[in-house]
Protein backbone atom coordinates (compact mmCIF):
# COMPACT_ATOMS: atom_id res chain seq x y z
CA UNK A 1 0.00 0.00 0.00
CA UNK A 2 1.36 3.42 -0.95
CA UNK A 3 1.74 5.84 1.94
CA UNK A 4 2.16 9.57 1.53
CA UNK A 5 2.58 12.42 4.00
CA UNK A 6 -0.58 14.54 3.63
CA UNK A 7 -0.30 18.33 3.74
CA UNK A 8 3.48 17.93 3.88
CA UNK A 9 4.19 21.56 2.96
CA UNK A 10 2.34 22.72 6.10
CA UNK A 11 3.98 20.36 8.57
CA UNK A 12 6.73 20.86 11.12
CA UNK A 13 10.01 19.19 10.17
CA UNK A 14 9.71 16.98 13.24
CA UNK A 15 6.30 15.73 12.13
CA UNK A 16 7.63 14.90 8.66
CA UNK A 17 10.56 13.01 10.16
CA UNK A 18 8.24 11.11 12.46
CA UNK A 19 5.85 10.10 9.68
CA UNK A 20 8.70 9.15 7.36
CA UNK A 21 9.77 6.33 9.67
CA UNK A 22 7.47 3.36 9.04
CA UNK A 23 6.12 0.99 10.21
CA UNK A 24 5.55 2.21 13.75
CA UNK A 25 6.81 -0.43 16.16
CA UNK A 26 5.90 -1.71 19.61
CA UNK A 27 7.84 -0.69 22.72
CA UNK A 28 8.51 -3.69 25.00
CA UNK A 29 11.13 -3.80 27.74
CA UNK A 30 12.64 -0.54 26.53
CA UNK A 31 13.20 -1.88 23.00
CA UNK A 32 11.36 -0.91 19.82
CA UNK A 33 10.36 -4.07 18.01
CA UNK A 34 8.01 -5.53 15.42
CA UNK A 35 5.25 -7.86 16.56
CA UNK A 36 6.12 -11.53 16.89
CA UNK A 37 3.77 -12.36 14.00
CA UNK A 38 5.09 -9.56 11.80
CA UNK A 39 1.52 -8.31 11.27
CA UNK A 40 0.78 -4.63 10.65
CA UNK A 41 -2.33 -2.54 10.09
CA UNK A 42 -2.98 0.69 8.23
CA UNK A 43 -4.29 3.95 9.64
CA UNK A 44 -6.13 6.49 7.49
CA UNK A 45 -6.18 10.26 7.35
CA UNK A 46 -9.86 11.14 7.92
CA UNK A 47 -10.01 14.29 5.79
CA UNK A 48 -9.17 12.31 2.65
CA UNK A 49 -9.59 8.66 3.63
CA UNK A 50 -6.09 8.01 2.33
CA UNK A 51 -3.52 5.69 4.01
CA UNK A 52 -1.44 7.53 6.60
CA UNK A 53 0.74 4.99 8.44
CA UNK A 54 1.60 1.34 8.85
CA UNK A 55 1.64 0.19 12.46
CA UNK A 56 2.88 -3.07 13.98
CA UNK A 57 -0.03 -5.08 15.33
CA UNK A 58 0.44 -6.77 18.69
CA UNK A 59 -1.07 -10.23 19.12
CA UNK A 60 -1.66 -12.29 22.26
CA UNK A 61 1.94 -13.55 22.22
CA UNK A 62 3.20 -9.95 22.21
CA UNK A 63 1.02 -9.24 25.24
CA UNK A 64 2.64 -12.21 27.02
CA UNK A 65 6.13 -10.88 26.30
CA UNK A 66 5.15 -7.37 27.34
CA UNK A 67 3.64 -8.46 30.65
CA UNK A 68 6.76 -10.45 31.56
CA UNK A 69 8.94 -7.41 30.81
CA UNK A 70 6.65 -5.05 32.75
CA UNK A 71 6.56 -7.33 35.81
CA UNK A 72 10.35 -7.52 35.81
CA UNK A 73 10.55 -3.74 35.53
CA UNK A 74 8.12 -3.28 38.42
CA UNK A 75 10.47 -5.07 40.80
CA UNK A 76 12.94 -2.22 40.23
CA UNK A 77 10.53 0.66 39.58
CA UNK A 78 8.85 0.22 42.96
CA UNK A 79 12.23 0.98 44.57
CA UNK A 80 12.61 4.31 42.77
CA UNK A 81 12.16 7.14 45.25
CA UNK A 82 9.11 9.41 45.10
CA UNK A 83 11.37 12.35 44.31
CA UNK A 84 12.87 10.50 41.34
CA UNK A 85 9.40 9.69 40.01
CA UNK A 86 8.50 13.35 40.36
CA UNK A 87 11.55 14.43 38.37
CA UNK A 88 10.83 11.94 35.57
CA UNK A 89 7.22 13.08 35.25
CA UNK A 90 8.29 16.73 35.16
CA UNK A 91 10.88 15.95 32.49
CA UNK A 92 8.25 14.17 30.43
CA UNK A 93 5.88 17.14 30.71
CA UNK A 94 8.67 19.45 29.52
CA UNK A 95 9.37 17.24 26.51
CA UNK A 96 5.70 17.09 25.52
CA UNK A 97 5.53 20.87 25.70
CA UNK A 98 8.66 21.20 23.57
CA UNK A 99 7.06 18.98 20.91
CA UNK A 100 3.64 20.66 21.04
CA UNK A 101 3.51 21.47 17.32
CA UNK A 102 4.36 17.91 16.28
CA UNK A 103 1.79 16.44 18.66
CA UNK A 104 -0.95 18.80 17.48
CA UNK A 105 -0.22 18.03 13.82
CA UNK A 106 -0.17 14.29 14.44
CA UNK A 107 -3.49 14.48 16.29
CA UNK A 108 -4.99 16.38 13.36
CA UNK A 109 -3.71 13.92 10.74
CA UNK A 110 -4.65 10.85 12.76
CA UNK A 111 -7.90 12.01 14.38
CA UNK A 112 -9.17 14.80 12.12
CA UNK A 113 -9.62 17.51 14.74
CA UNK A 114 -8.64 21.09 13.82
CA UNK A 115 -4.98 21.90 14.41
CA UNK A 116 -6.05 24.89 16.51
CA UNK A 117 -7.84 22.57 18.94
CA UNK A 118 -4.78 20.40 19.43
CA UNK A 119 -2.59 23.44 20.09
CA UNK A 120 -5.08 25.14 22.42
CA UNK A 121 -6.58 22.17 24.26
CA UNK A 122 -5.14 18.69 23.76
CA UNK A 123 -1.43 19.37 24.15
CA UNK A 124 -1.61 21.98 26.95
CA UNK A 125 -4.04 19.86 28.98
CA UNK A 126 -1.70 16.87 28.63
CA UNK A 127 1.24 18.89 29.90
CA UNK A 128 -0.84 20.19 32.81
CA UNK A 129 -1.93 16.66 33.73
CA UNK A 130 1.61 15.31 33.95
CA UNK A 131 2.77 18.35 35.93
CA UNK A 132 -0.13 18.00 38.35
CA UNK A 133 0.61 14.34 39.05
CA UNK A 134 4.34 15.01 39.17
CA UNK A 135 3.59 16.77 42.44
CA UNK A 136 1.95 13.71 43.99
CA UNK A 137 4.64 11.02 44.49
CA UNK A 138 6.14 12.85 47.48
CA UNK A 139 2.68 13.38 49.02
CA UNK A 140 1.35 9.81 48.91
CA UNK A 141 1.28 8.69 52.53
CA UNK A 142 -0.47 6.39 54.97
CA UNK A 143 -1.98 7.11 58.38
CA UNK A 144 -1.49 6.14 61.99
CA UNK A 145 -4.83 4.87 63.31
CA UNK A 146 -6.17 5.47 66.81
CA UNK A 147 -7.17 1.90 67.62
CA UNK A 148 -8.84 0.84 70.84
CA UNK A 149 -6.76 -2.29 71.55
CA UNK A 150 -4.14 -1.61 74.26
CA UNK A 151 -0.43 -1.86 73.39
CA UNK A 152 -1.02 -2.01 69.65
CA UNK A 153 0.26 0.34 66.96
CA UNK A 154 -1.69 0.37 63.69
CA UNK A 155 -0.67 2.25 60.58
CA UNK A 156 -1.41 2.08 56.86
CA UNK A 157 0.77 2.02 53.76
CA UNK A 158 -0.30 3.00 50.25
CA UNK A 159 1.46 0.81 47.70
CA UNK A 160 1.32 0.53 43.87
CA UNK A 161 -0.73 -2.27 42.35
CA UNK A 162 1.93 -3.49 39.91
CA UNK A 163 1.22 -3.69 36.18
CA UNK A 164 -1.62 -1.56 34.80
CA UNK A 165 -3.18 -2.00 31.37
CA UNK A 166 -4.36 1.36 30.00
CA UNK A 167 -6.76 1.10 27.05
CA UNK A 168 -7.59 4.50 25.60
CA UNK A 169 -10.03 5.83 22.98
CA UNK A 170 -9.59 7.61 19.66
CA UNK A 171 -11.42 10.88 20.34
CA UNK A 172 -8.70 12.54 22.49
CA UNK A 173 -5.73 10.21 21.96
CA UNK A 174 -3.01 12.27 23.63
CA UNK A 175 -5.14 13.68 26.44
CA UNK A 176 -6.42 10.24 27.40
CA UNK A 177 -2.85 8.96 27.68
CA UNK A 178 -2.26 11.56 30.38
CA UNK A 179 -5.51 10.75 32.19
CA UNK A 180 -4.39 7.14 32.68
CA UNK A 181 -0.61 7.17 32.75
CA UNK A 182 0.06 10.25 34.87
CA UNK A 183 -1.66 8.96 38.06
CA UNK A 184 -0.60 5.34 37.46
CA UNK A 185 3.08 6.30 37.14
CA UNK A 186 2.90 8.77 40.03
CA UNK A 187 1.61 5.93 42.23
CA UNK A 188 4.57 3.75 41.22
CA UNK A 189 3.02 1.34 38.74
CA UNK A 190 4.29 0.05 35.41
CA UNK A 191 1.89 0.69 32.53
CA UNK A 192 1.11 -1.18 29.32
CA UNK A 193 -0.52 1.32 26.95
CA UNK A 194 -2.95 0.09 24.28
CA UNK A 195 -4.11 3.03 22.11
CA UNK A 196 -7.12 2.88 19.83
CA UNK A 197 -6.19 1.31 16.50
CA UNK A 198 -7.78 4.27 14.68
CA UNK A 199 -5.39 6.81 16.25
CA UNK A 200 -2.13 5.18 17.37
CA UNK A 201 0.43 7.74 16.26
CA UNK A 202 0.52 10.23 19.14
CA UNK A 203 1.12 7.29 21.50
CA UNK A 204 4.20 6.31 19.49
CA UNK A 205 5.66 9.82 19.72
CA UNK A 206 4.72 9.97 23.41
CA UNK A 207 6.57 6.73 24.14
CA UNK A 208 9.61 7.96 22.23
CA UNK A 209 9.67 10.89 24.65
CA UNK A 210 9.35 8.63 27.71
CA UNK A 211 12.56 6.98 26.56
CA UNK A 212 14.21 10.39 26.20
CA UNK A 213 12.96 11.41 29.64
CA UNK A 214 14.82 8.46 31.19
CA UNK A 215 12.04 6.18 32.39
CA UNK A 216 13.58 2.76 33.10
CA UNK A 217 13.11 0.03 30.50
CA UNK A 218 9.78 -1.75 30.82
CA UNK A 219 8.07 0.86 33.01
CA UNK A 220 6.07 2.09 30.00
CA UNK A 221 5.10 -0.38 27.27
CA UNK A 222 3.35 0.37 23.99
CA UNK A 223 1.18 -2.28 22.35
CA UNK A 224 -0.64 -1.06 19.26
CA UNK A 225 -3.29 -3.36 17.92
CA UNK A 226 -6.97 -4.08 17.57
CA UNK A 227 -9.29 -3.97 20.54
CA UNK A 228 -10.75 -7.41 19.96
CA UNK A 229 -7.25 -8.96 19.83
CA UNK A 230 -4.67 -6.89 21.70
CA UNK A 231 -7.09 -5.21 24.09
CA UNK A 232 -8.89 -8.46 24.85
CA UNK A 233 -5.62 -10.29 25.57
CA UNK A 234 -4.47 -7.50 27.86
CA UNK A 235 -7.77 -7.40 29.76
CA UNK A 236 -7.72 -11.16 30.31
CA UNK A 237 -4.03 -11.56 31.19
CA UNK A 238 -3.37 -12.95 34.66
CA UNK A 239 -0.16 -10.92 34.94
CA UNK A 240 -2.02 -7.60 34.69
CA UNK A 241 -3.20 -6.18 38.02
CA UNK A 242 -5.60 -3.53 36.73
CA UNK A 243 -7.30 -2.31 33.56
CA UNK A 244 -8.08 1.40 33.14
CA UNK A 245 -10.40 1.88 30.19
CA UNK A 246 -12.08 4.79 28.47
CA UNK A 247 -14.44 3.98 25.61
CA UNK A 248 -17.87 2.66 24.81
CA UNK A 249 -20.20 1.04 27.33
CA UNK A 250 -20.44 -2.02 25.09
CA UNK A 251 -16.68 -2.61 25.21
CA UNK A 252 -16.63 -1.81 28.93
CA UNK A 253 -18.87 -4.80 29.56
CA UNK A 254 -16.50 -7.05 27.60
CA UNK A 255 -13.54 -5.80 29.62
CA UNK A 256 -15.28 -6.55 32.89
CA UNK A 257 -15.94 -10.11 31.76
CA UNK A 258 -12.36 -10.60 30.58
CA UNK A 259 -10.96 -9.19 33.83
CA UNK A 260 -12.87 -11.69 35.97
CA UNK A 261 -10.24 -14.41 35.54
CA UNK A 262 -7.80 -13.03 38.11
CA UNK A 263 -10.26 -10.52 39.61
CA UNK A 264 -8.08 -7.65 38.44
CA UNK A 265 -9.22 -4.19 39.31
CA UNK A 266 -11.13 -2.32 36.63
CA UNK A 267 -12.02 1.34 36.23
CA UNK A 268 -14.28 2.37 33.37
CA UNK A 269 -15.05 5.78 31.90
CA UNK A 270 -17.75 4.99 29.36
CA UNK A 271 -20.43 6.55 27.19
CA UNK A 272 -22.88 9.32 27.83
CA UNK A 273 -26.07 10.95 26.63
CA UNK A 274 -25.67 14.11 28.62
CA UNK A 275 -28.54 16.53 29.26
CA UNK A 276 -27.95 20.26 28.81
CA UNK A 277 -30.74 22.14 30.61
CA UNK A 278 -31.54 25.83 30.05
CA UNK A 279 -34.13 27.64 32.19
CA UNK A 280 -36.02 30.74 31.12
CA UNK A 281 -34.06 33.02 33.47
CA UNK A 282 -30.68 32.08 31.98
CA UNK A 283 -28.47 34.32 29.88
CA UNK A 284 -29.88 32.95 26.62
CA UNK A 285 -27.06 33.88 24.26
CA UNK A 286 -24.30 32.61 26.53
CA UNK A 287 -26.19 29.40 27.27
CA UNK A 288 -26.88 28.83 23.57
CA UNK A 289 -23.23 29.36 22.70
CA UNK A 290 -22.16 26.78 25.27
CA UNK A 291 -24.91 24.41 24.13
CA UNK A 292 -23.55 24.53 20.58
CA UNK A 293 -19.96 24.12 21.71
CA UNK A 294 -20.84 21.19 23.96
CA UNK A 295 -22.14 19.07 21.09
CA UNK A 296 -20.32 20.36 18.01
CA UNK A 297 -16.89 20.67 19.59
CA UNK A 298 -14.60 17.82 18.49
CA UNK A 299 -17.33 16.96 15.97
CA UNK A 300 -19.46 15.65 18.82
CA UNK A 301 -16.94 12.91 19.52
CA UNK A 302 -16.86 13.50 23.28
CA UNK A 303 -18.26 11.22 25.96
CA UNK A 304 -19.59 14.26 27.84
CA UNK A 305 -21.12 15.93 24.77
CA UNK A 306 -24.33 17.78 25.64
CA UNK A 307 -26.35 15.80 23.13
CA UNK A 308 -29.81 16.29 24.71
CA UNK A 309 -30.81 19.95 24.94
CA UNK A 310 -33.74 20.69 27.26
CA UNK A 311 -35.03 24.28 27.13
CA UNK A 312 -37.79 25.74 29.28
CA UNK A 313 -40.76 26.39 27.01
CA UNK A 314 -40.86 30.19 27.42
CA UNK A 315 -37.43 30.63 25.81
CA UNK A 316 -37.33 27.46 23.72
CA UNK A 317 -37.67 29.15 20.35
CA UNK A 318 -35.08 31.82 21.16
CA UNK A 319 -32.52 29.30 22.41
CA UNK A 320 -32.93 26.85 19.55
CA UNK A 321 -32.77 29.67 17.00
CA UNK A 322 -29.53 30.87 18.57
CA UNK A 323 -28.01 27.37 18.71
CA UNK A 324 -29.04 26.86 15.08
CA UNK A 325 -27.30 30.08 14.06
CA UNK A 326 -24.14 28.93 15.83
CA UNK A 327 -24.35 25.58 14.05
CA UNK A 328 -24.74 27.19 10.63
CA UNK A 329 -21.67 29.37 11.19
CA UNK A 330 -19.40 26.42 11.99
CA UNK A 331 -16.89 25.96 9.21
CA UNK A 332 -16.51 22.24 8.51
CA UNK A 333 -13.33 21.30 6.73
CA UNK A 334 -9.87 19.79 6.71
CA UNK A 335 -8.22 19.87 10.13
CA UNK A 336 -4.99 21.41 8.81
CA UNK A 337 -6.91 24.38 7.40
CA UNK A 338 -6.66 27.34 9.78
CA UNK A 339 -10.22 28.36 8.87
CA UNK A 340 -11.72 25.04 10.03
CA UNK A 341 -13.90 25.01 13.15
CA UNK A 342 -14.95 21.35 12.94
CA UNK A 343 -13.02 18.58 11.23
CA UNK A 344 -14.18 15.22 9.90
CA UNK A 345 -15.22 12.23 11.96
CA UNK A 346 -12.28 10.03 12.83
CA UNK A 347 -12.93 6.92 10.75
CA UNK A 348 -15.06 5.58 7.93
CA UNK A 349 -16.70 3.12 10.32
CA UNK A 350 -17.70 5.90 12.66
CA UNK A 351 -18.89 8.11 9.79
CA UNK A 352 -21.20 5.30 8.73
CA UNK A 353 -22.47 4.95 12.31
CA UNK A 354 -23.28 8.65 12.70
CA UNK A 355 -24.95 9.00 9.30
CA UNK A 356 -26.99 5.88 10.07
CA UNK A 357 -28.34 7.55 13.22
CA UNK A 358 -29.17 10.69 11.24
CA UNK A 359 -31.22 8.57 8.87
CA UNK A 360 -32.92 6.87 11.82
CA UNK A 361 -33.94 10.28 13.11
CA UNK A 362 -35.37 11.30 9.75
CA UNK A 363 -37.18 7.99 9.29
CA UNK A 364 -38.54 8.14 12.83
CA UNK A 365 -40.31 11.42 12.16
CA UNK A 366 -37.94 13.90 13.81
CA UNK A 367 -37.71 17.36 12.25
CA UNK A 368 -34.31 18.45 10.95
CA UNK A 369 -33.73 22.02 12.09
CA UNK A 370 -30.35 22.20 10.37
CA UNK A 371 -27.65 19.92 9.00
CA UNK A 372 -28.17 16.20 8.34
CA UNK A 373 -26.19 16.44 5.12
CA UNK A 374 -22.68 16.40 3.75
CA UNK A 375 -20.98 19.81 3.76
CA UNK A 376 -19.87 21.53 0.58
CA UNK A 377 -16.27 22.17 -0.36
CA UNK A 378 -14.66 19.21 1.44
CA UNK A 379 -12.71 16.26 -0.03
CA UNK A 380 -15.15 13.71 -1.42
CA UNK A 381 -13.43 10.80 0.30
CA UNK A 382 -13.32 12.45 3.74
CA UNK A 383 -15.59 11.58 6.67
CA UNK A 384 -17.49 14.87 6.97
CA UNK A 385 -20.96 15.65 8.32
CA UNK A 386 -22.59 18.98 9.10
CA UNK A 387 -23.71 20.01 12.59
CA UNK A 388 -27.22 18.58 12.92
CA UNK A 389 -30.15 19.55 15.14
CA UNK A 390 -33.31 17.45 15.51
CA UNK A 391 -36.62 18.67 16.96
CA UNK A 392 -40.04 17.09 17.55
CA UNK A 393 -38.62 13.87 18.91
CA UNK A 394 -40.02 11.47 21.50
CA UNK A 395 -38.00 10.15 24.43
CA UNK A 396 -38.20 6.57 23.12
CA UNK A 397 -36.50 7.32 19.76
CA UNK A 398 -33.06 5.81 19.14
CA UNK A 399 -31.49 9.22 18.48
CA UNK A 400 -32.69 10.36 21.92
CA UNK A 401 -31.82 7.21 23.88
CA UNK A 402 -28.55 6.02 22.31
CA UNK A 403 -25.12 7.59 22.21
CA UNK A 404 -24.43 8.79 18.67
CA UNK A 405 -20.97 10.25 19.39
CA UNK A 406 -21.26 12.76 16.60
CA UNK A 407 -22.41 16.36 15.98
CA UNK A 408 -26.11 15.55 16.43
CA UNK A 409 -28.21 17.54 18.92
CA UNK A 410 -31.72 16.66 20.14
CA UNK A 411 -33.65 19.78 21.22
CA UNK A 412 -36.86 19.56 23.25
CA UNK A 413 -38.91 21.89 25.48
CA UNK A 414 -39.81 21.31 29.14
CA UNK A 415 -41.91 23.05 31.78
CA UNK A 416 -40.88 22.22 35.38
CA UNK A 417 -37.79 21.27 37.39
CA UNK A 418 -39.33 17.92 38.33
CA UNK A 419 -40.19 17.12 34.71
CA UNK A 420 -36.75 17.91 33.34
CA UNK A 421 -35.00 16.04 36.14
CA UNK A 422 -37.06 12.93 35.40
CA UNK A 423 -36.45 13.14 31.65
CA UNK A 424 -32.77 13.95 32.04
CA UNK A 425 -32.33 10.88 34.26
CA UNK A 426 -34.34 8.64 31.92
CA UNK A 427 -31.22 7.14 30.37
CA UNK A 428 -28.77 4.28 30.89
CA UNK A 429 -26.01 6.86 31.18
CA UNK A 430 -24.93 9.28 33.87
CA UNK A 431 -21.69 10.96 32.89
CA UNK A 432 -22.28 14.71 32.75
CA UNK A 433 -24.98 17.39 32.74
CA UNK A 434 -25.29 21.14 32.34
CA UNK A 435 -27.70 23.55 34.07
CA UNK A 436 -28.27 27.22 33.18
CA UNK A 437 -30.23 29.39 35.60
CA UNK A 438 -29.80 32.55 37.70
CA UNK A 439 -31.79 30.94 40.53
CA UNK A 440 -29.10 29.54 42.83
CA UNK A 441 -31.56 27.45 44.84
CA UNK A 442 -32.91 25.84 41.70
CA UNK A 443 -29.38 25.20 40.46
CA UNK A 444 -28.39 23.38 43.63
CA UNK A 445 -31.67 21.47 43.77
CA UNK A 446 -31.27 20.20 40.21
CA UNK A 447 -27.59 19.41 40.71
CA UNK A 448 -28.69 17.13 43.54
CA UNK A 449 -31.45 15.50 41.51
CA UNK A 450 -29.38 14.71 38.42
CA UNK A 451 -27.88 11.23 38.32
CA UNK A 452 -24.57 12.33 36.87
CA UNK A 453 -20.91 12.21 37.79
CA UNK A 454 -20.39 15.86 36.85
CA UNK A 455 -22.83 18.77 36.82
CA UNK A 456 -21.78 22.08 35.31
CA UNK A 457 -23.84 25.10 36.38
CA UNK A 458 -23.75 28.15 34.10
CA UNK A 459 -20.82 26.63 32.21
CA UNK A 460 -19.99 23.36 30.44
CA UNK A 461 -17.01 21.09 29.69
CA UNK A 462 -14.82 22.55 32.41
CA UNK A 463 -11.88 20.29 33.29
CA UNK A 464 -8.96 20.63 35.65
CA UNK A 465 -6.38 18.02 36.73
CA UNK A 466 -7.42 18.54 40.36
CA UNK A 467 -11.13 17.82 39.77
CA UNK A 468 -12.35 14.20 39.44
CA UNK A 469 -14.34 13.06 36.42
CA UNK A 470 -16.35 9.88 35.93
CA UNK A 471 -19.80 8.42 35.60
CA UNK A 472 -22.89 7.07 37.27
CA UNK A 473 -24.88 4.07 36.03
CA UNK A 474 -23.65 2.63 32.71
CA UNK A 475 -21.27 5.53 32.20
CA UNK A 476 -18.82 3.55 34.31
CA UNK A 477 -17.14 3.73 37.70
CA UNK A 478 -13.93 5.07 39.16
CA UNK A 479 -12.69 8.61 38.72
CA UNK A 480 -10.02 10.08 36.46
CA UNK A 481 -8.12 13.17 37.61
CA UNK A 482 -7.81 14.63 41.06
CA UNK A 483 -6.35 12.83 44.06
CA UNK A 484 -9.27 10.43 43.68
CA UNK A 485 -7.62 8.88 40.61
CA UNK A 486 -4.60 7.83 42.64
CA UNK A 487 -6.81 5.46 44.63
CA UNK A 488 -7.44 3.50 41.42
CA UNK A 489 -3.76 2.59 41.20
CA UNK A 490 -2.86 1.75 44.81
CA UNK A 491 -3.40 -0.87 47.49
CA UNK A 492 -3.87 0.09 51.11
CA UNK A 493 -2.05 -2.13 53.59
CA UNK A 494 -2.84 -2.16 57.30
CA UNK A 495 0.11 -2.94 59.60
CA UNK A 496 -0.33 -4.00 63.26
CA UNK A 497 2.55 -3.94 65.72
CA UNK A 498 2.45 -5.37 69.24
CA UNK A 499 4.21 -3.02 71.69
Amino acid sequence: MTLTIPYEAQLHAGTIAFLSSQPKQLLIGGRWTASVSGKTFTTYEPSTGQPLAEVCEAQAEDVDVAVIAARAAFDQWRKVTPYQRERLLQKLADLIEQHAQEFAEIETLDNGKPLSAGLAIDVPSTVEMFRYYAGWPTKIEGDVKSVSIPNRLNYTLREPLGVVGAIIPWNFPLSMISWKLAPALAAGNCVILKPAEQTPLSAVLFCELTCQAGFPDGVITLLNGRGEITGAALAAHSGVDKIAFTGSTEVGRLIMKAAAGNLKRVSLELGGKSPHIIFDDADVETAASYAAGSIFGNAGQSCNAGSRLFVQRKVYDRVVESVTNHAKKIRVGVGMDAATDMGPLTSLEHYQRVTHYIELGRDGGATVRTGAQRPDGVPESGYFVTPTIFENTSDDMAVVREEIFGPVLIATPFDTVEEVAQRANNTLYGLAAGVWTRDISRAHKLAGLLQSGTVWVNCYSQFDPASPFGGYKQSGFGRDMGHEALDLYMNIKSVWVGL
